[in-house]
């Protein structure tokens, strides 16, 4: 099952791990895709939000983001830079650790779970590995995460993945919509628009 065409927009409702919400806005750029969205929220007691603009490649490789966080602690932005092929720079700076990851992970966003799955078509059965440059949400610290997907099943209308990021020691089922956006994040979020 490939997917749909991108709605120009969608939300979520994040639950659980933090109280908040996240709107994106989707269009296509040049061939790939731009994503541009904030999510608002309440963690541990503390408000903030993250702004996002992301640039993907027609091959669905995160190409440049540009992230803004604001809380308590202050105002932070960082723009991320790749070369479609994992290699990436963090503020104009090379950063080998980050060498053959080819998606970014927003730490405060059900958006960024979409990118691994289109660039990715697994079928039923496969996994893969998809390691991600991952951006902490109040601080915007940036760390390599290593992720594997496994296509679990689909029926007419959804595609199931397991995911599992090791290093948080987490796994979960996501569920995704025929375009291939999150419906369900278990314990993070859920699609409402």
């Amino acid at each position: 099952m490939s997917f749909t065409e991108l709605p120009a927009t969608a939300a979520w409702a994040h639950r659980e791990a933090r109280s908040g919400f996240e709107v994106a806005h989707l269009r296509h750029d040049g061939g790939g895709h731009r994503m541009d969205g904030c999510t608002t929220a309440v963690e541990h007691g503390q408000a903030w939000f993250v702004q996002y603009d992301i640039t993907i490649d027609p091959n669905w490789a995160t190409r440049a983001a540009r992230v803004t966080a604001c809380s308590a602690a202050g105002r932070r932005s960082v723009r991320l830079e790749a070369d479609g092929a994992g290699h990436w720079m963090i503020d104009g700076s090379a950063a080998p650790h980050l060498d053959g990851c080819l998606d970014v992970d927003l730490e405060s966003s059900a958006l960024t779970n979409t990118l691994p799955v289109h660039r990715l078509s697994l079928s039923v059965g496969m996994t893969a590995a998809a390691p991600a440059v991952y951006v902490r949400a109040t601080d915007l610290a940036i760390e390599r995460l290593e992720q594997l997907y496994r296509r679990a099943t689909d029926d007419s209308s959804h595609q199931c993945y397991d995911y599992t990021a090791p290093a948080f020691d987490f796994a979960c089922r996501l569920v995704y919509d025929g375009s291939g956006l999150v419906l369900s994040y278990p314990g993070i979020a859920t699609r409402v628009a």
